[in-house]
């Protein structure tokens, strides 16, 4: 490779000595991000619909199942490829039997976002200088769409850390070429290892269009850029697409002819990213507004950002969850932003979000205090009302987390100097870490009754007989039957019939037991229930005599 595809456009990309206080900064950033990872990582059971799906498969595979197929509940699973699986598979046989199998898979989480946010941080430096980076991580912590997903037991993270190497390697393409074709190639099989097809044609489409569109990656060296990253990209995809195809042929038919078009969801994209992306959105409008169209800062994450939309909005099925990646363009578009945003615009920003986050973080610890002390007593009502089985229990560890965390959003918010505009987005991310965190500390075994289905589960477990042929399962759910599986090692037979196979038991899942049954001569009811706090699903459970 030649000095030339080295260094070529160094100079596109110049930027200016560290200044005094950096290294502070930036270990003060690298504070607050482990604080936002580690929050909620472990401590709860399996959430629905994904994280309980995710054990399913993941338990699967720690005893023992096949690599390439992931398996729910028995039944193949393949909508997304293995590679978060797998990881979270590893990290549950380290870790165990220190923790359990669910908070030790999801400390998988808390490694693949915290290698998203170095990313971030890098491609934010790359496209708008030192100082940059901790800019865009912080508006990317700050963003409302991003707390709850960062931390939940989805392959949607890895996809994530997969689209922000990709997107980091296309910025570095222009300066450092050998480089810029490891990250990218890495960045894309990662990606379609934990997504599938769907960021692969997105990475690959804003890689063919960077040079065709745009004269700063219009270079000699950016040819070797894109046969770095197929070499690269390579060991990530074809060892999963060859397995398939000649050990399992009916499911890789079933993933090729269902990677097809879906709904038509652009509209549904666009309402979501109204509040998702907050506060990054307007930040990134005002980058627009003021970067004349043809900076290359610009055209790179505008051109990532349309194309997502393309995809999702033609293929995605509409769930927020899905929108995850366009944070990484419109991050990336809003970092500018901070520093030529107008005072009274930063100001207004800067008050809306401590408005906001006072007023989340006051509401937590008001309800906690009534769940604890049972005043105010209505407060108390409606706590209990929305989970009936949880029992108040004081917890030291949570309380002094908790306590810290406010202190610290409470020193950041009248230590800040309003003068400055970066106080705005640092005001934003402490903001979400402290909410999050209260939620995560003083809430979280409250949620986790009101969200857990072990217990309803556990109680039909109970209810069974010792010994029986099989399950027939009626309107169940991927995240109830993964929860059965998961929860009691129980696996139902998807079916309408009560007269299928030779199975004696039958469980129906319904609102509210509204559905009229009527199985036939010889089947009674030997159990229902559901969780306390669920307003829709019901569960009945009949056995043949």
């Amino acid at each position: 490779m030649s000095i030339e595809m080295e260094h070529d456009w160094q100079a596109v990309f110049a930027t200016p000595k560290p200044k005094i206080g950096e290294r502070a900064k930036t270990n003060l950033l690298l504070l607050l991000s482990l604080l936002w990872v580690c929050f909620g990582l472990i401590g709860h059971t399996p959430w629905k619909p994904d994280e309980l799906q995710t054990m399913s498969i993941v338990k699967h595979y720690v005893l023992g199942g096949h690599w390439a197929v992931p398996t729910l509940a028995g039944v193949p699973d393949i909508d997304n490829p293995p590679l978060y699986y797998l990881t979270a598979a590893f990290f549950t046989k380290l870790l165990s039997p220190l923790l359990p199998m669910h908070d030790a898979a999801r400390i998988v989480t808390g490694l693949w976002m915290g290698l998203a946010l170095t990313l971030v941080g890098m491609a934010g430096r790359e496209l708008w200088g030192i100082g940059s980076g901790r800019q865009a991580t912080l508006i990317f912590i700050g963003s409302i769409g991003l707390v709850f997903s960062a931390h939940m037991l989805t392959p949607d993270v890895a996809g994530l850390a997969g689209y922000a190497m990709a997107f980091y390697g296309l910025a570095l393409a222009p300066r450092r070429a050998i480089r810029a074709g490891l990250l990218l190639g890495t960045g894309a099989g990662i990606a379609f290892f934990s997504k599938g097809v769907q960021p692969l044609e997105v990475i690959l489409a804003c890689a063919l269009l960077l040079p065709l569109l745009f004269i700063h990656w219009r270079q000699r060296s950016y040819l070797g850029v894109l046969l770095i990253a197929a070499a690269t990209a390579s060991p990530w995809i074809a060892p999963w697409l060859l397995t398939l195809k000649h050990q399992f042929p009916a499911l890789h038919e079933h993933w090729l002819t269902s990677a097809g078009l879906g709904n038509l969801s652009f509209l549904y994209f666009l309402k979501t990213l109204s509040w998702y992306a907050w506060p990054a959105l307007p930040l990134a409008v005002w980058t627009l507004w003021r970067t004349k169209p043809d900076h290359a800062s610009v055209e790179l994450p505008l051109l990532f950002l349309l194309i997502l939309l393309a995809v999702l909005g033609t293929s995605a099925s509409s769930r927020d969850i899905n929108a995850l990646p366009m944070l990484l363009p419109i991050a990336m578009l809003a970092t500018p932003a901070v520093e030529t945003l107008r005072r009274s615009a930063a100001s207004a920003l800067d008050w809306f979000g401590l408005m906001l986050f006072g007023t989340f973080g006051f509401l937590i610890w008001l309800g906690w205090f009534a769940m604890m002390s049972g005043l105010p007593a209505k407060l108390a009502e409606r706590m209990h009302k929305l989970s009936p089985t949880y029992t108040p229990g004081f917890s030291l560890v949570a309380f002094i987390f908790a306590a810290l965390v406010t202190l610290v959003w409470v020193g950041v918010v009248f230590k800040t100097n309003k003068r400055s505009n970066r106080a705005v987005v640092t005001d934003w991310a402490v903001g979400m870490t402290m909410v999050w965190g209260l939620a995560m500390t003083l809430w979280l075994p409250w949620l986790d009754a009101s969200k857990s289905y072990q217990g309803v589960f556990s109680g039909m477990r109970h209810a069974m007989p010792s010994t029986y042929s099989c399950i027939i399962g009626r309107d169940m759910g991927e995240g109830q039957r993964a929860a059965l599986d998961y929860h009691i090692d129980v696996a139902v037979v998807q079916g309408k019939s009560s007269s299928a196979g030779n199975c004696n038991l039958y469980l129906i899942q319904d609102e509210r037991d509204r559905a009229k049954v009527d199985l036939g001569p010889g089947w009674k009811l030997i159990w229902q229930g559901k969780r306390p706090s669920d307003r829709h699903e019901s569960f009945r459970l009949f056995q043949r005599g």
